[in-house]
């Protein structure tokens, strides 16, 4: 089972409260176990699903231990080479805790290593959104010390701790395109100048480098994704949402506005929630469009996706200044 803050936790993977009994959790688990076992005429993923929630809350000491938060993942400061373990899809293990976020507007880091240009506040929207739903849910008058406290963060509903999952999914994208060097730069939180629903639209991120220039988003939905003909199907991407269309739409618009040709692109998913280690579109309006393993993103970005617009990868640094003077952020 996957630590995103976005993932299904035990207790919903098993269809009961926090707060049910010992008891009542065994048999909740039991027949489970016999509804999705897949000689029975179950699925084979459910099943194993059950399974792993049960090895995480099957005990009391446990179960007692997950309620305190224990073995959540660490995001380390933006730049540090924990962060770029935790950005390659595992978790680190210097602590507790999902963190809370890193400013890196100015592009560079404590360490000697020129890092790429950056600009915005990658997560930024995502936490602040994360935040003011987290304290409506807790109640007016009650003290949040802590709003990333493992405990509190897993007994949240799912649809606040999927705004973290999504910050700490930027924030990653960013720290490793940071560490990518001097020859990239990554606008963060990019307006598109379209609305959705009355809401100002952006791009997570717009990355110039020598292999062109990518339109990208970063994603985490808590589970497996998959391609299915030209768009990402999966049990957590909520109802109605088509990630592929909303980003080739919001880059044409982008793209339309600065004069530019993107060169891809891509959405990145965390390591564990793609089968294959990268998949592309292959026909439609859509071809081309890329899903990757965040882990990945890297090769990608140095060597692109198939045959490239050779004339935007030898304007790369000439292309620098007009996205610098149009490209405007949340």
């Amino acid at each position: 089972m996957s630590d995103s803050p976005a993932s299904a936790t035990p207790y919903e993977v098993l269809g009961v409260p926090p707060t049910v009994s010992h008891e009542e959790l065994r048999r909740a688990y039991r027949r489970l176990l016999r509804e999705t076992h897949p000689d029975t005429g179950g699925s084979a993923t459910r099943f194993v699903a059950v399974q792993h929630a049960w090895e995480r809350v099957g005990t009391p000491e446990d179960r007692a231990a997950y309620d305190r938060g224990h073995g959540a993942r660490t995001m380390a400061p933006e730049g540090s080479a924990a962060h770029a373990a935790g950005a390659s899809g595992s978790s680190s293990t210097a602590g507790e805790g999902f963190g809370s976020p890193s400013r890196g507007g100015s592009g560079r880091a404590a360490s000697s290593t020129v890092r790429a240009r950056s600009y915005g506040h990658p997560g930024g929207q995502e936490r602040e959104r994360y935040l003011t739903l987290l304290r409506e849910w807790v109640g007016r008058g009650v003290t949040v010390t802590d709003p990333y406290d493992p405990a509190l963060v897993r007994s949240a509903p799912r649809e606040i701790r999927g705004w973290l999952a999504k910050a700490i999914a930027e924030e990653s994208t960013a720290g490793l395109v940071g560490a990518l060097g001097i020859g990239y730069t990554i606008w963060n939180n990019v307006l598109t100048g379209r609305t959705l629903g009355g809401v100002p639209e952006t791009i997570d991120h717009v990355v110039l480098g020598p292999a062109g220039l990518f339109a990208i988003q970063s994603e985490d939905w808590g589970g497996e994704v998959r391609l299915r003909k030209d768009e990402l199907v999966g049990d957590g991407l909520p109802s109605g949402v088509e990630p592929l269309h909303e980003l080739a739409k919001g880059a044409r618009a982008l793209a339309r506005s600065l004069g530019v040709t993107f060169t891809g692109l891509v959405v990145v998913v965390p390591d564990d929630a793609l089968a294959e280690p990268v998949s592309v579109v292959g026909r439609g309006r859509l071809a081309g469009t890329v899903v990757v393993r965040r882990s990945l993103l890297p090769q990608l970005l140095r060597t692109g996706v198939g045959p490239a617009d050779r004339t935007s990868i030898d304007r790369a640094f000439e292309l620098r200044p007009r996205l610098q003077r149009g490209i405007r952020l949340a």
